[in-house]
């Protein structure tokens, strides 16, 4: 096996001054492409399908320079530009991105321009569910070691406009998400993948789902890090795919060469003959199994990046969980509030479900994503009393979950779901927002919803805020 090329900053960026240049999207990703494109001379024009309402409410608002902003209609064609600069919420199979490529026009992203200018060691972080949290547990274990560092990525940072403050002594730990992988052509030098299960097929298939996460692998060379959860069979099978060091993680036990794992009790890290225990899960604030799992991928990660097992134990022993992720927002009716807007599929309000032992109010409602729902209806009729399904998918939640939960509602929307199950509960319960579907039909992202619902149970009678410790 031939090593690849040392990675060189700036190595395949495009050459944009005095280009035309036409980003798509107005989001994050969208705004920090174009203050990108300006500063390097490129004159830019930006294309977004929602209207100027809509824009407005999400304070999507053009970087000064921009020469012209289209709106509320379908995205431009991209016939007489230089450049396409897309944000991930653009899939590649869009009709706009086809044209571009039968154009023959170059098409770019946040992410992969990322990737071929940051001067800094680059750990990516992708995976199904867990990332996020695998993510910012790593930067808190970076920040603990006392390492210059930056956390960015899939959580709405303006990553172009960050490269100032990175040099060759920065860590830069990304969130990584599927979509953002659509359009890259670099990887880092420490590649994570935490599971890769179904989700998202109402964008793309299977196939095409797995293609994705294994391009955070595709471009790494003999010299760099994969690290890979073996408890899950997808991201397993992408060992085949490794071409510098393996580093695997399990919650079942020793794993074979480096990696972290889980060991009576206690997460347990390996790097050649060296064995170290970290952290025994039981000192963890995390509630959840899937929460220990990131914990075991986290001190994997952080051991391949070389940070002392002291910052690990002492971040992952304080990390509170970051925010809509099985968030305590605090307690009314005798209940105890629970805010897991993040969980986007089923498969990951299963997760939620599974870290309280109490009985649960169920939230479900959003966007579906064409995903099974067997395996929620059963641990829904072996944990929830209740369940309160709104939105555009209530109707769909409703009628898969019924057969499971004799007592299943049907709203319409979050408000009506909160007030709801405010009459619903008993004490000692839990009310879980963990709604299974997107955000999309009714907020912008699952942190406006979240924010929603936080809002909204803090109006009720006797509620008590969550102190943190």
């Amino acid at each position: 096996m031939m090593a690849t090329a040392q990675r060189r900053p700036g190595e395949g960026a495009p050459e944009v001054r005095g280009k035309r240049a036409l980003v798509y999207s107005l989001g994050i990703e969208g705004r920090d492409l174009a203050g990108w494109l300006l500063r390097e001379g490129a004159s830019v024009t930006i294309s977004d399908t929602r209207d100027e309402a809509a824009l407005e409410a999400a304070g999507a608002r053009a970087p000064e320079g921009v020469d012209r902003v289209v709106s509320g209609g379908p995205l431009l064609d991209p016939e007489g530009y230089d450049l396409v600069a897309v944000s991930q919420s653009v899939l590649r199979h869009n009709e706009a991105m086809v044209r571009a490529r039968q154009l023959g026009i170059p098409v770019t992203s946040q992410m992969r321009l990322f990737l071929q200018l940051c001067p800094g060691r680059l750990v990516g972080i992708t995976g199904s569910s867990g990332k996020s949290t695998t993510t910012a547990l790593a930067g808190a274990m970076a920040k603990a070691a006392g390492i210059e560092h930056v956390v960015g990525g899939n959580i709405g940072e303006a990553l172009l406009g960050r490269l100032d403050e990175i040099s060759e002594a920065t860590t830069v730990i990304l969130e990584i998400s599927h979509t953002q992988l659509q359009y890259t052509d670099r990887s880092p030098e420490i590649a994570a993948v935490t599971n890769v299960t179904p989700n998202h097929l109402d964008q793309f298939s299977w196939d095409e789902y797995v293609g994705l996460k294994r391009n955070l692998l595709k471009f790494q060379g003999v010299d760099d890090t994969a690290v890979l959860n073996v408890d899950d069979h997808t991201s397993r099978a992408l060992v085949t795919d490794v071409k510098g060091r393996l580093v695997r993680t399990s919650m079942t036990g020793e794993v074979a060469g480096d990696g972290a794992w889980l060991e009576g009790g206690s997460v347990v890290t390996r790097t050649g003959r060296i064995s170290r225990t970290i952290v025994p899960a039981s000192r963890l604030r995390l509630r959840g199994s899937h929460n220990v799992a990131n914990v075991v991928m986290a001190c994997a990660i952080a051991e391949a990046m070389g940070l002392p097992p002291a910052a690990m134990r002492a971040a992952a022993e304080n990390f509170p969980g970051v925010p809509h992720r099985l968030e305590v927002v605090g307690r009314a009716n005798g209940a105890t509030w629970i805010n897991d807007s993040i969980a986007t599929s089923p498969e990951r309000t299963m997760a939620g479900l599974r870290a309280f032992a109490e009985p649960v109010v169920l939230l479900l409602g959003g966007r579906e994503k064409s995903l099974p729902l067997d395996g929620l209806q059963q641990l829904a009729r072996e944990r929830c009393h209740t369940v309160i399904c709104f939105g555009e998918a209530g109707p769909l939640f409703h009628d898969a979950l019924r057969r499971a939960v004799a007592d299943t509602r049907l709203v319409a929307t979050l408000d009506q779901a909160v007030a709801e199950a405010a009459g619903a509960v008993r004490a000692g319960d839990v009310v879980l927002l963990s709604p299974a579907g997107t955000s999309f039909d009714a907020y912008p992202n699952f942190e406006a919803r979240g924010r929603a619902f936080r809002d909204l149970v803090a109006t009720l009678p006797g509620f008590e805020a969550e102190v943190t410790p």
